[in-house]
């Protein structure tokens, strides 16, 4: 098994994979380092990846791009009606408001969710890890983007379970680049931390963070996104330009034709590259509608007079992370500038003057995520566990020249949205305003709530602040059920334990009933460990200084939990489990799961048919042509003209059937079609490469021959002769079959085979081993008689 990690972008994904000497980033089939996240559906069988991208152009209603844009929103969100008119395939709202994907497939109508294409992407991305690797690949680290609800990170873990995949960690983008880049970092002291701003501008968004770096430890301070602003927004600024010109001066609207808007929208990404590196970028398009080519020009500084809106907007969360950190500008150490989207000149500049530095480029700005959850991956999985200290400096050794090189890395991420619990009797919190988990809570976290009830109860989770939600999402997460209680008292206590996990989805772990309570007991509540380590914890400490209290009811009692370590005076405390159910809002069922995990597979195996299909009808083509060129030229003198006539005329009638009748065929249908070529085509080839054959076997026959008879010289007299009685019988053989052959045309079987003089000199060097065999073993037993009379003597 290998452990891998996975940047799913908007556009394109990457694959990193941790090895002994380091980080490797996997290439696709097309030897690239970056594989687009684009699914086409073509008449009977999938396009994933690469082909995928190219058929965007000539198949756009059936090529699914962008899917990340649409994992776990409803159809009719604020601000997406506008971005599913942009996709040229087919959307259209689900029973549950979800988005669903309408398609044409082997001649009938399919429905995707978002959730299931992504986990054709996943799927694709396993493939090419494991053609690489040559080995399973099931544990991987996905990076996502902060901003995700904990709708859309339980979509992402349900995609990689329809792949077949077993995610360690839901990693956020930012969180990815800055272990990547830590891990590296030499110049941390165990003094003065380092605090390190990553901007990371994809595809189709902005996520920045401010990361504090200290001796063995990354942790981050705050996270700011804005989920609508990236790259492809500053090409919609150049698309609708060139749009309205052409309309003016071509009398052409792009709009009305969707492969035209494709073309245009490619072309205008290239040439927002081009302008990135020069003042000027000319724009051209053969055909581009109405069998017009199409001319254009902007300058560099046209396009940011274009695009001063979105260059303003990315001010806004520049200021949100340093407010939402308490830092000082003084307090930056260094910014870091990453994403696909971050080349424009004119963000340096305007990042330069928000943080009074030059943004550095000193990471590799499309791979960090990738290379930064594969080496969180690492460190997560059995796999590559060893102990702390030589972590890295075995599995790493590029650090063994890092004088100042960390022995191990330490990752606490932390929430970028409120989180807050209600119950039947209100709401559940430790804070002032409400929340239980508050933004920029470290996580994984888990906290204790304690509740007093007399029968079965309902707790619902809620994201508190929806200004912080992106694009106005629902606030509701789940919900949970707990009970029936069966309680001997009016009122039971009840200890709930709430888990922030390593995805940063909210799970609640347990719910235990109390039924006698002691009057001095502590229970540790550090909302910086994990469960295990919660309980690990407790077993070895008996007081805790400032224990965070939760109830719904104001007690002021401290709580309780199972396996918690507690400094017990008195009767013991009766615990019983309580049953929790929970229902998540607008989540995939485990039987919705199953469905799309076997109809994955459906899937996979008809592109599995279809690609040796394909194959088949490609040999069969090949071997068409083949045999059309050998048998008028090598194969000629070894078949009469009736033959070459037939075989010629075969070939034809195959060739032509190739490209009318059997353009569509079965796989069966491709091979019979080619071992019946074969049955005429075979003798002759026999034949020819016999030939051959034959003269190199007559060849180390004479050459046997020849070292025997050398060999019988040492020979007894009698041994001598029968060695070379041997050797005159083999030589006859061959020039008598060798007159018979050469007295015979090419076009006819052989009168002897070059098989045959291989088992002849096979024979030969038997027999004359074994002859050679025992006259030095009589050899042997002469001189160890001699040897014992002069002994007895």
């Amino acid at each position: 098994m290998s452990v891998v990690g996975l940047d799913i972008g908007n556009e394109n994904c990457i694959i990193a994979v941790a090895k002994q000497r380091g980080i490797d980033v996997l290439l696709n089939d097309e030897s690239k380092r970056e594989t687009p996240a684009a699914v086409s559906f073509g008449e009977k069988q999938r396009f994933i990846g690469s082909a995928g991208a190219a058929s965007a152009t000539m198949n756009p209603r059936s090529t699914i791009l962008q899917v990340k844009r649409l994992i776990g929103r409803k159809f009719n969100e604020p601000g997406l009606e506008k971005e599913l008119k942009l996709f040229p395939f087919e959307t259209f709202e689900s029973p549950d408001g979800g988005i669903l994907i309408r398609l044409q497939f082997m001649g009938e109508v399919h429905e995707f969710t978002p959730v299931q294409i992504l986990g054709m992407v996943l799927s694709h991305l396993k493939q090419i890890a494991e053609k690489n690797l040559e080995m399973p690949v099931s544990e991987c680290v996905i990076g996502i983007p902060s901003y995700f609800t904990d709708l859309q990170r339980r979509a992402y873990l349900d995609a990689a379970a329809i792949a077949g995949l077993k995610p360690l960690r839901l990693l956020h983008d930012c969180t990815a680049t800055g272990l990547g880049y830590g891990i590296y970092k030499t110049d941390i002291s165990n003094s003065s931390p380092v605090y390190t701003v990553f901007v990371d501008i994809g595809h189709c968004d902005t996520q920045i963070c401010i990361a504090l770096f200290e001796t063995g430890q990354m942790k981050i301070i705050s996270h700011a996104f804005d989920c609508s602003l990236g790259g492809r927004d500053f090409d919609e600024v150049l698309f609708n330009h060139f749009a309205s010109q052409f309309k003016e001066r071509y009398n052409i609207d792009v709009f009305t034709n969707i492969k035209a808007s494709v073309r245009l929208r490619a072309s205008c990404e290239k040439l927002k590259k081009v302008l990135s590196a020069n003042a000027e970028a000319p724009l051209n398009i053969e055909c581009l509608m109405d069998e017009k080519d199409v001319r254009g020009l902007i300058k560099r500084e046209e396009f940011e007079k274009l695009s001063s809106d979105l260059l303003e907007r990315i001010t806004v969360p520049c200021r949100k992370v340093l407010a939402d950190s308490g830092l000082t500008l003084d307090k930056i150490n260094s910014v870091e500038l990453v994403g696909s989207g971050s080349r424009i000149p004119a963000i340096t500049r305007i990042l330069a003057s928000i943080f009074n530095r030059e943004p550095s480029r000193t990471i590799n700005a499309s791979e960090c995520v990738a290379r930064g959850c594969a080496l969180q991956c690492a460190m997560l999985s059995p796999i590559f566990r060893v102990r702390e200290s030589d972590y890295y400096w075995f599995h790493f050794p590029a650090l063994q020249a890092c004088p100042g090189g960390w022995s191990f890395l330490g990752v606490q991420d932390s929430l970028p949205l409120s989180i807050g619990f209600s119950s039947d009797k209100g709401p559940v919190c430790t804070l002032s305003n409400g929340v239980l988990f508050p933004k920029g809570h470290p996580f994984p976290s888990v906290k204790i709530l304690t509740l007093h009830r007399t029968n079965m109860f309902n707790m619902e989770a809620f994201y508190v602040n929806s200004n912080e939600l992106p694009s106005k999402l629902s606030p509701q997460i789940n919900t949970f059920t707990i009970g029936p209680i069966q309680c001997h008292t009016n009122m039971a206590k009840v200890k709930v334990r709430v888990q922030l996990n390593l995805h940063g989805i909210v799970k609640l772990d347990s719910a235990v009933l109390i039924e006698d309570q002691l009057d001095n007991s502590v229970t540790t509540n550090d909302p910086h460990l994990t469960s295990e380590e919660v309980e690990d914890k407790s077993d070895r400490i008996s007081s805790v200084e400032n224990i965070a209290q939760v109830s719904d009811n104001s007690q002021s009692e401290p709580p309780s939990c199972p396996g918690a370590g507690v400094a017990r005076r008195g009767k013991a405390v009766k615990r019983l489990e309580i049953p929790i159910s929970e229902s998540v809002c607008d989540g995939m069922k485990r039987e919705e799961i199953a469905k799309a995990e076997e109809k994955e597979r459906w899937l996979m195996q008809q592109d599995l048919k279809m690609e040796q299909t394909k194959d088949k009808k490609n040999a069969l083509e090949s071997y068409v042509y083949e045999m059309r060129d050998k048998i008028l030229n090598a194969y000629q003198s070894f078949a009469n003209e009736s033959d070459r006539e037939e075989i010629s005329r075969k070939l034809q009638q195959t060739e032509d059937w190739l490209y009318e009748d059997g353009m569509d065929e079965t796989e069966n249908v491709y091979v019979e079609k080619l071992e019946d070529l074969k049955k005429l085509v075979d003798p002759i080839e026999n034949r020819y490469k016999d030939e051959e054959a034959r003269v190199q076997a007559a060849k180390d026959l004479l050459k046997c021959i020849e070292d025997y008879r050398k060999a019988a010289a040492s020979l007894s007299s009698i041994k001598k002769d029968a060695v070379t009685d041997e050797c005159n019988k083999a030589e006859r053989w061959l020039q008598e079959k060798s007159q018979q052959q050469d007295s015979l045309p090419k076009d006819v079987d052989p009168m002897v085979w070059s098989c045959e003089i291989k088992r002849k000199a096979e024979a030969l060097e038997a027999t004359c081993k074994y002859m050679i065999r025992s006259n030095a073993s009589r050899d042997d037993m002469n001189v160890t008689d001699q040897g014992d009379k002069s002994d007895g003597m």
